[in-house]
Protein backbone atom coordinates (compact mmCIF):
# COMPACT_ATOMS: atom_id res chain seq x y z
CA UNK A 1 0.00 0.00 0.00
CA UNK A 2 0.91 3.93 -0.65
CA UNK A 3 -0.32 6.88 0.39
CA UNK A 4 0.01 8.10 -3.37
CA UNK A 5 -2.68 9.15 -5.10
CA UNK A 6 -3.74 7.55 -8.70
CA UNK A 7 -3.05 10.08 -10.62
CA UNK A 8 -6.59 8.71 -12.48
CA UNK A 9 -8.77 8.95 -9.60
CA UNK A 10 -8.09 13.11 -9.35
CA UNK A 11 -11.38 14.88 -10.24
CA UNK A 12 -10.85 16.42 -13.17
CA UNK A 13 -11.28 20.93 -12.35
CA UNK A 14 -14.12 22.94 -14.72
CA UNK A 15 -12.83 25.45 -16.75
CA UNK A 16 -12.36 29.16 -15.69
CA UNK A 17 -14.88 31.22 -18.16
CA UNK A 18 -12.85 33.75 -19.52
CA UNK A 19 -14.26 37.18 -20.69
CA UNK A 20 -11.69 38.41 -23.06
CA UNK A 21 -8.00 37.63 -24.69
CA UNK A 22 -4.89 40.04 -23.10
CA UNK A 23 -4.82 41.75 -26.45
CA UNK A 24 -8.60 43.16 -25.80
CA UNK A 25 -9.00 45.90 -23.37
CA UNK A 26 -11.52 45.13 -20.51
CA UNK A 27 -13.99 47.80 -19.32
CA UNK A 28 -12.26 48.19 -16.00
CA UNK A 29 -8.71 48.29 -17.99
CA UNK A 30 -10.53 51.19 -20.19
CA UNK A 31 -11.52 53.11 -17.23
CA UNK A 32 -7.82 53.12 -15.64
CA UNK A 33 -6.96 54.24 -18.84
CA UNK A 34 -8.95 57.09 -19.35
CA UNK A 35 -8.52 58.21 -15.85
CA UNK A 36 -4.26 58.61 -16.52
CA UNK A 37 -4.93 60.11 -19.67
CA UNK A 38 -7.32 62.52 -17.78
CA UNK A 39 -4.45 63.12 -15.44
CA UNK A 40 -2.06 63.74 -17.74
CA UNK A 41 -4.27 66.24 -19.81
CA UNK A 42 -4.81 67.88 -16.50
CA UNK A 43 -1.31 68.20 -15.64
CA UNK A 44 -0.16 69.77 -19.72
CA UNK A 45 -3.12 72.63 -18.88
CA UNK A 46 -1.70 72.97 -15.96
CA UNK A 47 1.57 73.84 -17.11
CA UNK A 48 0.75 75.36 -20.19
CA UNK A 49 -1.99 77.90 -17.59
CA UNK A 50 1.57 78.38 -15.62
CA UNK A 51 3.84 78.99 -19.00
CA UNK A 52 0.71 81.86 -20.56
CA UNK A 53 0.87 83.86 -16.83
CA UNK A 54 4.35 83.90 -16.82
CA UNK A 55 4.45 84.78 -20.43
CA UNK A 56 1.92 87.92 -19.89
CA UNK A 57 3.45 88.70 -17.14
CA UNK A 58 7.33 89.28 -18.60
CA UNK A 59 5.90 90.89 -21.45
CA UNK A 60 3.59 93.26 -19.57
CA UNK A 61 6.77 93.93 -17.47
CA UNK A 62 8.96 94.21 -20.69
CA UNK A 63 6.68 96.45 -22.51
CA UNK A 64 6.02 98.57 -19.84
CA UNK A 65 9.91 99.04 -18.57
CA UNK A 66 11.74 98.65 -21.87
CA UNK A 67 11.19 102.35 -22.38
CA UNK A 68 13.65 103.16 -19.04
CA UNK A 69 16.19 101.87 -21.33
CA UNK A 70 16.12 104.49 -23.86
CA UNK A 71 16.03 108.19 -23.32
CA UNK A 72 15.11 111.45 -25.72
CA UNK A 73 18.04 113.95 -25.66
CA UNK A 74 18.13 117.00 -27.69
CA UNK A 75 21.25 118.34 -29.15
CA UNK A 76 20.99 122.65 -29.93
CA UNK A 77 24.41 124.87 -29.85
CA UNK A 78 24.25 126.56 -26.56
CA UNK A 79 26.02 129.97 -26.41
CA UNK A 80 27.72 130.59 -22.87
CA UNK A 81 27.31 133.73 -22.25
CA UNK A 82 30.12 135.43 -19.78
CA UNK A 83 27.41 138.13 -18.50
CA UNK A 84 25.77 135.05 -17.38
CA UNK A 85 27.98 132.29 -16.14
CA UNK A 86 31.16 134.67 -15.56
CA UNK A 87 29.89 138.20 -13.97
CA UNK A 88 32.90 139.75 -12.98
CA UNK A 89 35.01 137.88 -16.01
CA UNK A 90 37.93 136.52 -13.98
CA UNK A 91 37.59 132.99 -15.33
CA UNK A 92 37.45 132.21 -11.43
CA UNK A 93 36.18 129.00 -10.84
CA UNK A 94 35.14 129.37 -7.62
CA UNK A 95 33.65 132.92 -8.37
CA UNK A 96 31.43 131.01 -11.37
CA UNK A 97 30.67 128.11 -8.51
CA UNK A 98 28.48 130.42 -6.97
CA UNK A 99 26.23 130.85 -10.46
CA UNK A 100 23.62 128.37 -9.54
CA UNK A 101 21.98 126.29 -12.04
CA UNK A 102 18.40 128.48 -12.79
CA UNK A 103 20.83 130.93 -14.69
CA UNK A 104 22.36 128.06 -17.02
CA UNK A 105 18.71 126.89 -17.16
CA UNK A 106 18.03 130.40 -19.07
CA UNK A 107 21.06 129.85 -21.55
CA UNK A 108 19.43 126.93 -22.40
CA UNK A 109 16.51 128.41 -23.01
CA UNK A 110 17.41 131.26 -24.71
CA UNK A 111 19.41 128.96 -27.40
CA UNK A 112 16.41 126.65 -28.06
CA UNK A 113 14.82 130.19 -29.39
CA UNK A 114 17.69 130.94 -31.03
CA UNK A 115 17.71 127.52 -32.85
CA UNK A 116 13.81 127.69 -33.42
CA UNK A 117 14.32 130.97 -35.50
CA UNK A 118 17.40 130.27 -37.13
CA UNK A 119 15.50 126.99 -38.52
CA UNK A 120 12.54 128.72 -39.01
CA UNK A 121 10.39 126.81 -37.17
CA UNK A 122 6.39 128.36 -37.31
CA UNK A 123 4.53 126.41 -34.49
CA UNK A 124 1.22 128.31 -33.38
CA UNK A 125 0.79 129.83 -29.91
CA UNK A 126 4.39 128.39 -28.95
CA UNK A 127 5.11 130.05 -25.75
CA UNK A 128 8.16 130.92 -23.48
CA UNK A 129 6.75 128.17 -21.01
CA UNK A 130 7.16 125.45 -23.24
CA UNK A 131 10.45 126.35 -24.72
CA UNK A 132 11.29 126.57 -20.70
CA UNK A 133 9.92 123.23 -20.04
CA UNK A 134 11.24 121.83 -22.79
CA UNK A 135 14.34 120.71 -21.57
CA UNK A 136 15.17 118.44 -17.72
CA UNK A 137 16.03 120.11 -14.61
CA UNK A 138 18.66 117.97 -14.85
CA UNK A 139 20.14 119.81 -18.00
CA UNK A 140 21.28 123.12 -17.11
CA UNK A 141 23.18 121.06 -13.84
CA UNK A 142 25.09 119.34 -16.87
CA UNK A 143 25.91 122.37 -18.61
CA UNK A 144 27.41 123.91 -15.37
CA UNK A 145 29.26 121.20 -14.65
CA UNK A 146 30.59 121.25 -18.22
CA UNK A 147 31.48 125.02 -18.23
CA UNK A 148 33.51 124.64 -14.07
CA UNK A 149 35.26 121.53 -15.75
CA UNK A 150 36.65 123.59 -18.64
CA UNK A 151 36.50 127.46 -17.74
CA UNK A 152 37.60 127.78 -21.56
CA UNK A 153 33.98 126.93 -22.86
CA UNK A 154 33.18 130.68 -21.79
CA UNK A 155 31.84 132.95 -24.46
CA UNK A 156 31.72 130.09 -26.91
CA UNK A 157 29.15 128.35 -28.93
CA UNK A 158 29.01 124.51 -27.74
CA UNK A 159 26.93 121.66 -29.14
CA UNK A 160 25.30 119.95 -26.19
CA UNK A 161 23.11 117.05 -25.72
CA UNK A 162 20.70 118.13 -23.57
CA UNK A 163 18.13 115.87 -21.25
CA UNK A 164 14.26 116.44 -22.42
CA UNK A 165 12.10 116.70 -20.17
CA UNK A 166 9.67 113.39 -18.95
CA UNK A 167 6.52 114.78 -21.35
CA UNK A 168 9.21 115.49 -24.47
CA UNK A 169 10.16 111.78 -23.66
CA UNK A 170 7.10 110.08 -23.33
CA UNK A 171 5.90 111.70 -26.89
CA UNK A 172 7.89 109.62 -28.45
CA UNK A 173 7.27 106.80 -26.34
CA UNK A 174 3.46 106.41 -26.74
CA UNK A 175 2.53 108.09 -23.25
CA UNK A 176 1.88 111.21 -24.57
CA UNK A 177 -0.44 112.15 -27.80
CA UNK A 178 -1.17 115.17 -29.27
CA UNK A 179 -4.94 114.75 -27.52
CA UNK A 180 -3.17 114.31 -24.09
CA UNK A 181 -0.72 116.98 -24.45
CA UNK A 182 -3.74 119.40 -24.81
CA UNK A 183 -5.47 117.94 -21.32
CA UNK A 184 -1.74 117.94 -19.87
CA UNK A 185 -0.93 120.85 -17.66
CA UNK A 186 2.74 120.40 -17.52
CA UNK A 187 3.01 120.40 -21.43
CA UNK A 188 0.74 121.59 -24.47
CA UNK A 189 -0.28 120.58 -28.46
CA UNK A 190 2.78 123.86 -29.02
CA UNK A 191 5.36 121.71 -27.55
CA UNK A 192 4.05 118.71 -28.94
CA UNK A 193 4.60 119.78 -32.36
CA UNK A 194 7.40 121.84 -31.17
CA UNK A 195 9.29 118.08 -30.46
CA UNK A 196 7.93 116.73 -33.34
CA UNK A 197 9.28 119.61 -35.87
CA UNK A 198 12.95 119.04 -34.16
CA UNK A 199 12.82 115.66 -35.06
CA UNK A 200 12.51 115.57 -38.11
CA UNK A 201 15.18 117.94 -38.08
CA UNK A 202 17.58 115.34 -36.12
CA UNK A 203 17.71 117.80 -33.17
CA UNK A 204 16.07 115.18 -31.27
CA UNK A 205 17.24 111.34 -30.80
CA UNK A 206 15.80 108.54 -28.59
CA UNK A 207 18.99 106.27 -27.83
CA UNK A 208 20.30 103.93 -25.22
CA UNK A 209 19.90 105.53 -21.36
CA UNK A 210 23.15 104.10 -19.81
CA UNK A 211 22.28 106.75 -16.82
CA UNK A 212 19.23 104.28 -15.79
CA UNK A 213 21.85 102.17 -14.70
CA UNK A 214 24.76 104.00 -13.29
CA UNK A 215 22.62 107.72 -11.95
CA UNK A 216 21.41 107.73 -8.61
CA UNK A 217 17.45 108.82 -7.74
CA UNK A 218 16.08 111.77 -9.02
CA UNK A 219 13.27 114.38 -7.19
CA UNK A 220 9.64 114.02 -8.49
CA UNK A 221 10.59 117.31 -10.71
CA UNK A 222 13.09 114.72 -12.99
CA UNK A 223 12.05 112.30 -13.69
CA UNK A 224 13.68 111.55 -16.43
CA UNK A 225 16.84 111.67 -14.80
CA UNK A 226 16.33 109.22 -12.06
CA UNK A 227 18.54 105.72 -11.97
CA UNK A 228 19.10 102.23 -10.23
CA UNK A 229 22.61 103.32 -9.58
CA UNK A 230 22.90 103.46 -5.49
CA UNK A 231 19.99 100.88 -5.40
CA UNK A 232 22.32 98.43 -7.34
CA UNK A 233 25.32 99.03 -4.65
CA UNK A 234 23.34 99.16 -1.92
CA UNK A 235 21.58 95.94 -2.75
CA UNK A 236 25.65 94.32 -3.40
CA UNK A 237 26.38 95.65 -0.08
CA UNK A 238 23.97 93.70 1.73
CA UNK A 239 24.47 90.72 -0.16
CA UNK A 240 28.01 90.94 0.53
CA UNK A 241 27.16 91.00 4.25
CA UNK A 242 24.82 88.63 3.78
CA UNK A 243 27.11 86.58 2.60
CA UNK A 244 30.15 86.70 4.61
CA UNK A 245 27.77 85.87 7.86
CA UNK A 246 24.90 83.74 6.71
CA UNK A 247 27.35 81.26 4.69
CA UNK A 248 29.68 80.78 7.32
CA UNK A 249 27.04 80.31 10.58
CA UNK A 250 24.68 78.58 8.52
CA UNK A 251 27.00 76.03 7.63
CA UNK A 252 28.50 75.61 10.86
CA UNK A 253 25.22 74.74 12.47
CA UNK A 254 24.17 72.52 10.01
CA UNK A 255 27.18 70.59 10.63
CA UNK A 256 26.77 70.61 14.28
CA UNK A 257 22.99 69.95 14.53
CA UNK A 258 23.28 66.74 11.53
CA UNK A 259 26.80 65.13 12.37
CA UNK A 260 27.88 65.97 16.27
CA UNK A 261 24.78 66.92 18.45
CA UNK A 262 22.85 64.39 20.49
CA UNK A 263 19.79 63.30 19.51
CA UNK A 264 17.50 64.20 22.72
CA UNK A 265 14.59 67.02 23.16
CA UNK A 266 16.72 70.14 22.95
CA UNK A 267 17.67 69.67 19.41
CA UNK A 268 14.52 68.52 18.53
CA UNK A 269 13.07 71.87 20.30
CA UNK A 270 15.83 73.84 18.03
CA UNK A 271 15.20 71.89 14.73
CA UNK A 272 11.40 72.45 14.92
CA UNK A 273 12.29 76.47 15.67
CA UNK A 274 14.48 76.68 12.33
CA UNK A 275 11.63 75.08 10.60
CA UNK A 276 9.05 77.58 11.85
CA UNK A 277 12.17 80.59 11.25
CA UNK A 278 11.97 79.69 7.64
CA UNK A 279 7.78 80.46 7.46
CA UNK A 280 7.76 83.68 9.48
CA UNK A 281 7.09 86.47 7.16
CA UNK A 282 9.71 88.75 6.36
CA UNK A 283 8.39 91.86 7.60
CA UNK A 284 8.55 89.93 11.14
CA UNK A 285 12.38 89.94 10.99
CA UNK A 286 12.39 93.76 9.56
CA UNK A 287 10.45 94.87 13.28
CA UNK A 288 13.43 92.62 15.05
CA UNK A 289 16.21 94.32 13.03
CA UNK A 290 14.49 97.63 13.97
CA UNK A 291 14.25 96.96 17.88
CA UNK A 292 17.62 95.17 17.73
CA UNK A 293 20.09 97.04 15.44
CA UNK A 294 18.61 100.30 15.37
CA UNK A 295 16.72 101.51 18.79
CA UNK A 296 19.26 98.96 20.36
CA UNK A 297 22.30 98.84 18.94
CA UNK A 298 22.17 102.16 17.84
CA UNK A 299 23.23 101.64 13.88
CA UNK A 300 22.10 104.14 11.83
CA UNK A 301 19.52 103.64 9.08
CA UNK A 302 18.88 103.14 5.57
CA UNK A 303 22.30 101.53 5.53
CA UNK A 304 23.10 98.56 4.14
CA UNK A 305 25.00 97.02 7.78
CA UNK A 306 21.53 96.99 9.08
CA UNK A 307 20.14 95.72 5.50
CA UNK A 308 22.48 93.22 5.34
CA UNK A 309 22.23 91.73 9.42
CA UNK A 310 18.22 91.53 9.04
CA UNK A 311 18.59 89.93 5.50
CA UNK A 312 20.98 87.79 7.49
CA UNK A 313 18.48 86.75 9.83
CA UNK A 314 16.26 85.63 7.14
CA UNK A 315 18.46 83.73 5.15
CA UNK A 316 19.68 82.02 7.82
CA UNK A 317 16.46 79.39 8.31
CA UNK A 318 16.79 78.56 4.33
CA UNK A 319 20.74 78.09 4.58
CA UNK A 320 20.28 75.67 7.61
CA UNK A 321 17.50 73.82 6.25
CA UNK A 322 19.08 72.82 3.06
CA UNK A 323 22.79 72.60 4.13
CA UNK A 324 20.98 69.43 6.56
CA UNK A 325 19.07 68.50 3.23
CA UNK A 326 22.31 67.95 1.35
CA UNK A 327 24.10 66.67 4.53
CA UNK A 328 21.91 63.79 4.92
CA UNK A 329 22.03 62.98 0.84
CA UNK A 330 25.30 61.65 1.60
CA UNK A 331 25.67 58.04 1.66
CA UNK A 332 26.13 56.45 5.36
CA UNK A 333 28.75 54.23 3.70
CA UNK A 334 30.69 57.07 3.13
CA UNK A 335 30.76 57.45 6.90
CA UNK A 336 31.32 54.10 7.90
CA UNK A 337 34.01 53.51 5.32
CA UNK A 338 36.01 56.87 6.80
CA UNK A 339 35.34 55.74 10.46
CA UNK A 340 36.54 52.22 9.00
CA UNK A 341 39.68 52.70 8.03
CA UNK A 342 40.57 54.84 11.21
CA UNK A 343 39.36 58.81 10.11
CA UNK A 344 38.39 60.80 13.28
CA UNK A 345 34.77 61.87 13.29
CA UNK A 346 36.10 65.78 12.22
CA UNK A 347 38.25 64.60 9.83
CA UNK A 348 35.23 61.98 8.11
CA UNK A 349 33.03 64.93 7.79
CA UNK A 350 35.27 67.91 6.28
CA UNK A 351 37.42 65.76 3.78
CA UNK A 352 34.74 63.17 2.58
CA UNK A 353 31.06 64.55 3.81
CA UNK A 354 31.39 67.98 3.24
CA UNK A 355 33.06 67.52 -0.19
CA UNK A 356 30.13 65.48 -1.43
CA UNK A 357 27.48 67.77 -0.20
CA UNK A 358 29.04 70.95 -1.57
CA UNK A 359 26.40 70.99 -4.52
CA UNK A 360 23.65 71.59 -2.37
CA UNK A 361 24.99 73.53 0.24
CA UNK A 362 25.83 76.05 -2.98
CA UNK A 363 23.04 76.00 -4.14
CA UNK A 364 20.79 76.73 -1.00
CA UNK A 365 23.38 79.72 -0.03
CA UNK A 366 22.45 80.74 -3.74
CA UNK A 367 18.84 80.12 -3.80
CA UNK A 368 18.89 81.85 0.19
CA UNK A 369 20.67 85.12 -1.26
CA UNK A 370 18.14 85.30 -3.91
CA UNK A 371 15.38 85.55 -1.70
CA UNK A 372 16.95 88.00 0.15
CA UNK A 373 17.88 90.16 -2.61
CA UNK A 374 13.91 90.17 -3.43
CA UNK A 375 12.76 91.04 -0.43
CA UNK A 376 11.27 94.79 0.36
CA UNK A 377 8.76 94.50 3.81
CA UNK A 378 11.80 94.34 6.39
CA UNK A 379 13.90 96.83 4.44
CA UNK A 380 10.81 99.30 4.31
CA UNK A 381 10.78 98.97 8.18
CA UNK A 382 15.04 100.37 8.35
CA UNK A 383 14.15 103.26 6.57
CA UNK A 384 15.80 101.94 3.23
CA UNK A 385 13.25 104.18 2.06
CA UNK A 386 14.72 107.23 2.17
CA UNK A 387 15.71 109.18 -0.60
CA UNK A 388 19.30 108.76 -1.43
CA UNK A 389 21.01 111.10 -3.95
CA UNK A 390 24.66 110.11 -3.09
CA UNK A 391 26.83 107.29 -3.86
CA UNK A 392 28.12 105.09 -0.57
CA UNK A 393 31.74 104.79 -0.24
CA UNK A 394 33.73 101.39 -0.49
CA UNK A 395 34.00 99.10 1.89
CA UNK A 396 33.47 99.21 4.97
CA UNK A 397 32.96 102.85 5.50
CA UNK A 398 30.14 102.50 2.64
CA UNK A 399 28.54 99.79 4.73
CA UNK A 400 27.27 103.01 7.18
CA UNK A 401 26.18 105.26 4.22
CA UNK A 402 22.84 105.75 3.66
CA UNK A 403 21.81 103.81 0.35
CA UNK A 404 18.80 102.03 -1.00
CA UNK A 405 17.91 98.89 -2.51
CA UNK A 406 16.20 97.72 -6.05
CA UNK A 407 13.01 96.28 -4.22
CA UNK A 408 12.96 99.18 -2.34
CA UNK A 409 13.33 101.46 -5.16
CA UNK A 410 10.52 99.96 -7.04
CA UNK A 411 8.41 100.31 -4.43
CA UNK A 412 9.16 104.36 -4.34
CA UNK A 413 9.03 104.81 -7.95
CA UNK A 414 5.14 103.00 -7.74
CA UNK A 415 4.15 105.82 -5.08
CA UNK A 416 5.20 108.94 -7.47
CA UNK A 417 2.98 110.90 -9.37
CA UNK A 418 4.81 111.09 -12.74
CA UNK A 419 4.29 108.21 -14.89
CA UNK A 420 7.96 107.82 -16.13
CA UNK A 421 8.66 106.71 -12.75
CA UNK A 422 6.35 104.13 -13.32
CA UNK A 423 8.21 103.17 -16.65
CA UNK A 424 11.28 103.28 -14.29
CA UNK A 425 10.10 100.67 -11.89
CA UNK A 426 9.25 98.29 -14.37
CA UNK A 427 12.91 98.75 -15.74
CA UNK A 428 14.44 98.10 -12.49
CA UNK A 429 12.19 95.38 -12.40
CA UNK A 430 13.77 93.76 -15.41
CA UNK A 431 17.02 94.49 -13.87
CA UNK A 432 16.14 92.75 -10.44
CA UNK A 433 14.70 89.83 -12.53
CA UNK A 434 18.05 89.80 -14.58
CA UNK A 435 20.15 89.21 -11.44
CA UNK A 436 17.67 86.75 -9.70
CA UNK A 437 17.68 84.66 -13.24
CA UNK A 438 22.03 84.74 -13.17
CA UNK A 439 22.25 83.77 -9.72
CA UNK A 440 19.89 80.84 -10.08
CA UNK A 441 21.75 79.94 -13.15
CA UNK A 442 24.92 80.12 -11.10
CA UNK A 443 23.51 77.34 -8.64
CA UNK A 444 22.54 75.19 -11.46
CA UNK A 445 26.10 75.64 -12.66
CA UNK A 446 27.44 75.04 -9.29
CA UNK A 447 25.72 72.00 -8.88
CA UNK A 448 26.18 70.14 -12.28
CA UNK A 449 29.77 71.29 -11.97
CA UNK A 450 30.53 69.88 -8.29
CA UNK A 451 27.79 67.33 -8.12
CA UNK A 452 29.18 63.08 -7.70
CA UNK A 453 27.31 60.00 -8.51
CA UNK A 454 27.71 57.00 -6.77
Amino acid sequence: MTDATDPGTIPAQPARHTSGSLLTASARTKRRNAAEARFKAYGIAAIAIAVLALCFLMSSIVRDGAGAFRQTYASIPVTVSAEVVDPKGNRDPAEMAKVISLSYGKLLDDSLKAWIAAENIRIEGLSDADTKSFFSGEAPARLRNMVLADPELVGQTVEMTALTSSRIDGMFKGRVTEETAALDSKTSVAQFRLAQAMKENGALVTKFNGDFITKPDASDNRAEAAGIGVAILGSFYMMLIVLILALPIGVAASIYLEEFAPKNRLTDVIEVNIANLAAVPSIVFGILGLAAFINFVGLPRSTPVVGGLVLTLMTLPTIIISTRAALKSVPPSIRDAALGVGASRMQTVFHHVLPLAMPGILTGTIIGLAQALGETAPLLLIGMVAFVTTFPAAPPEGFFDPASALPVQVYNWTQRADPAFSERASGAIIVLLIFLLCMNLLAIFLRRRFERRW
